[in-house]
């Protein structure tokens, strides 16, 4: 008989409960350390950003003021347009701005808070599989991400869209837990909310969960896919309520729908937002797509994009070291059972990683460096997950030698995008390559406890560095209009075009955002005529066609009406333009208050950033006609005419070239000349303005 003795449950039960007091006294301090250092860091400077992207500031301002505004994702409280959007990522910052009035702060702080619960929501998913010291891990991994810096401090819809996207993975991995009904449900909602954010792209992350929840989830095939399909009706119904309320609502009293040629919502989501964006035929674009994996507009589509200049920096950090974790964990957990848990996450954050970089690799269509916060989270989980199940098992030589291999590529990664941007930090590359050669050396032998921690210390440094720096940087620097960037200059900007003023920093002038956007009046900071301090931080060159000045600025030219203007395109100065805001001057906005209140429109100018900014300004409805890109036929010249025979436009404010991408046969073309040739021409602070009510 066996003289081995029986451990008493309750012996068992003391031993957990005291290894799980071990665990709290240090895992909920450094919890709430990532967290609150988080928030504390994303709150630093953000009033600099002033109105951040005014395009989305101008719609916060009226779904604040209207609530079919609200409902519909106006442009304007005149509900003229919408934006090219749906509205979802737009109503935690209105009812923010319902609670505490119009400013910068009030606008950015749900996004910063966004930021906030994507840590803390990651953290919870990863530790659950992996435990706590890979949770805190991938929680730091993705807060230090450049390009999450930026976005979750801007008003972009992204920041929502990467929260909806993460608990979509956390309810997802719920399910593969206990094989619950409610999880899917769960997950599928989430996925709805996500398209009301930011339509199609939302679905990039299906194919992961759905193949994760087929391969490890705990029922039978056939009840698998049962619940699959449930989770695809929660989807459909979160977001196909507000499809349908608004296509079935009567156009006459509902605003156009921004960036379709057709006023359905239908064709904005397969059109310009869907399937334009993979095969670069977006009609109503400022641009052509690309043509033989090429762009003029939008950079060279291919498996290297994430990497090259205009995008690494942003994202790139991490992304040998997270591919190295997913190969080698899932052959570390090869043998497990199918329902096995962690096998399953390694499943989920890998096809999210997977799927998400090759779409954004290959798409012909509009690309902007920021869609690549879409993979932070799937980065930050592999890394933080992956590694530590690494570090657990590094008694093995084969896991040793990947966990070298890891730390090596990343330094290379580092050395590439560091040597980038030369000036910035230039000691700071060759301290990663001296710490990666003292980390990879020591990662290839067995240690001893104290000279692993060493080890570790040193190869995370290596990692964390280079974003941190760049995050950093980031953080202090103001970030406006359409297309920011993060990090330092790297000479190439808009997209991926060199030449231009780098990732942050250019001028006022330049396309993407102008770094003299009026703030907000009662920002922090911010005076009611003093431009945003700063550079743009937008990371864009000088549009397509057009020249460029110093930091990459739009050259000042003659307007036809004697005021400035910057490059074909994207006109700079008061009047802003295309890709720029307007930023009127005081007397002009006092013109615009006097009896503002008695319009419907107290102006209209072609394209919704012009409109933005003189609608911040006078916090009164300004219509954008031809919404974004001044391409929409919304509203048409006879419908112009017909509001101002009806009194209902005040101003018009032109005088720059008005024809989108040319093309004299535009509406916005047609109103512009019809304007001129009917109403006599005033300038008031660099403005060309034409007063409606008086011929």
């Amino acid at each position: 008989m066996s003289t081995a003795t029986l451990t008493p449950p309750e012996s068992v039960s003391l031993h957990r409960n005291s290894n799980s007091s071990k665990r709290d006294r240090w895992e909920h301090p450094a919890l709430a350390v990532l967290l609150i250092g988080t928030g504390v860091a994303y709150l630093c400077n953000l009033g600099a950003n002033g109105w951040a992207n005014s395009f989305y500031s101008a719609a916060v301002q009226a779904g604040s003021q209207s609530w079919t505004a609200f409902f519909f994702g106006s442009s304007d409280a005149g509900n003229s347009i919408t934006v090219d959007k749906p509205p979802a990522s737009l109503w935690l910052m209105e009812l923010s701005v319902r609670l505490f009035g119009l400013s910068s702060w009030s606008i950015l702080v749900p996004q910063v808070l966004l930021g906030v619960g994507t840590v803390a929501l990651l953290w919870a998913t990863v530790r659950r599989s992996f435990g706590p010291a890979a949770g805190l891990l991938s929680g730091l991994v993705v807060a230090v991400t450049p390009v999450a810096a930026l976005m979750f401090r801007f008003n972009n819809p992204d920041a929502l869209l990467v929260f909806l996207m993460v608990a979509a993975a956390w309810a997802m991995l719920r399910a593969v837990a206990d094989g619950r009904w409610r999880w899917l449900v769960l997950t599928g909602a989430f996925i709805g909310f996500g398209f009301l954010a930011k339509q199609l792209q939302v679905l990039l992350v299906v194919p992961a969960l759905a193949l994760t929840y087929l391969i490890a989830g705990p029922p039978a095939l056939g009840k698998r896919i049962a619940q699959l399909c449930a989770a695809g009706v929660s989807m459909v119904a979160a977001a196909g309520w507000w499809l349908l309320a608004v296509e079935l609502w009567p156009a006459s009293s509902r605003p156009w729908i921004g960036g379709s040629q057709s006023n359905s919502i239908l064709e904005l989501t397969l059109g310009y937002n869907g399937l334009g964006r993979l095969n670069g035929n977006e009609t109503g674009s400022v641009g052509p797509g690309a043509k033989g994996g090429r762009s003029p507009m939008w950079g060279d589509a291919g498996i290297t994009r994430l990497f090259e200049p205009a995008q690494g920096g942003q994202i790139a950090w991490l992304i040998p070291a997270a591919a190295v974790a997913l190969i080698a964990g899932i052959m570390l957990r090869g043998r497990a059972p199918r329902t096995d848990g962690r096998r399953a996450a390694l499943v989920l954050w890998g096809g999210w990683l997977l799927v998400t970089g090759l779409v954004f690799s290959f798409m012909a269509g509009i690309f902007h460096q920021y869609y690549t916060v879409a993979l932070a989270p799937a980065i930050a989980a592999l890394v933080g997950s992956g590694m530590v199940l690494l570090w657990r098992e590094r008694d093995r030589v084969h896991v040793r030698v990947a966990l070298a291999i890891a730390t090596g590529t990343t330094t290379a990664a580092a050395w590439i995008l560091l040597s980038r941007s030369a000036d910035f930090v230039p000691w700071l590359r060759w301290t990663i390559l001296v710490a990666d050669v003292a980390a990879t050396v020591a990662l290839l032998f067995p240690l001893g406890r104290k000279r692993s921690v060493v080890a570790a210390l040193t190869a995370a440094f290596v990692g964390l560095a280079g974003p941190v720096a760049y995050t950093v940087h980031t953080l202090a620097t103001p970030h406006s209009g359409p297309i920011p960037t993060a990090g330092p200059s790297v000479g190439f900007g808009f997209g991926g075009r060199p030449g231009g003023g780098g990732a942050t920093g250019g001028g006022p002038m330049m396309p993407g955002g102008n770094g003299s956007d009026r703030p907000p009046r009662g920002a922090p900071g911010a005076s009611d005529t003093a431009p945003a301090p700063g550079g743009t931080g937008d990371g864009a060159a000088a549009i397509p066609g057009g020249t460029t000045g110093p930091n990459g600025t739009a050259p000042a030219q003659s307007s036809p009406s004697g005021g400035t203007r910057g490059g074909p395109a994207g006109f700079a100065g008061p009047g802003g333009g295309f890709m720029s805001a307007s930023t009127p001057g005081d007397q002009l906005v006092a013109l615009l208050e006097d009896n503002g209140d008695a319009y419907t429109w107290v102006a209209a100018t072609v394209s919704s950033n012009r409109a933005a900014g003189y609608q911040l300004a006078t916090e009164l409805p300004v219509m954008p006609i031809g919404g974004f890109n001044g391409t929409d036929p919304s509203p048409t010249l006879a419908q112009f005419q017909q509001y101002v025979a009806d009194g209902k436009i005040h101003y018009f404010l032109g005088g720059e070239d008005s024809r989108p991408n040319g093309d004299e046969s535009s509406e916005s073309a047609k109103i512009t000349a019809w304007v001129r040739a009917n109403f006599t021409a005033m300038e008031v602070d660099g403005v060309t303005v034409y007063d409606l009510t008086t011929r």
